[in-house]
């Protein structure tokens, strides 16, 4: 079985051998047919090869968004031009950063720094707490739990 073994760098772009991938059908294909390994890493199968997938934190970053339905959904997109729905109650801050569940909430996403400019527009504070305001529902932003070091 042939393996071949990509990077992916925190604005969620794909790199081969220092090389960025930037076709659009095999970054959709790659971000579709992820599945995580047991390693920690994220493998996709491919006509009996293995693509494996090194990221830092994860391979599933938002890179713009798009208001849909009138002002009441957002349309997440990540590379390749992949996109979904983004479910509000699946929004969670850790350490500053903002991550919800992508693929059925297979999989955690992290939102990058031009989503968040755009989502920021639809922040705000609420109770003590950050909060998404859509079309007059607001929903909550979770803080992720911490973990203690050791």
């Amino acid at each position: 079985m042939r393996e071949y073994r990509y990077t992916v760098d925190r604005d969620g772009r794909i790199f081969h051998e220092g090389s960025e991938i930037t076709d659009g059908a095999v970054l959709r294909f790659f971000l579709l047919a992820m599945q995580p390994s047991a390693d920690g890493r994220y493998v996709a199968m491919c006509q009996g090869e293995r693509n494996d997938f090194d990221a830092s934190d994860t391979p599933f970053v938002v890179q713009r968004l798009r208001l849909a339905a009138g002002g009441a959904a957002i349309e997440l997109f990540f590379a390749g031009d992949y996109h979904e729905p983004l479910d509000p109650s699946t929004l969670e801050d850790e350490d500053g950063r903002l991550y919800c569940r992508v693929r059925r909430g297979a999989f955690r996403a992290r939102f990058g720094r031009l989503a968040l400019q755009q989502l920021g527009a639809h922040m705000g504070e609420r109770e003590g707490c950050l909060h998404l305001h859509l079309a007059g529902t607001s929903y909550p932003i979770h803080r992720a739990p911490t973990t203690s070091p050791g």
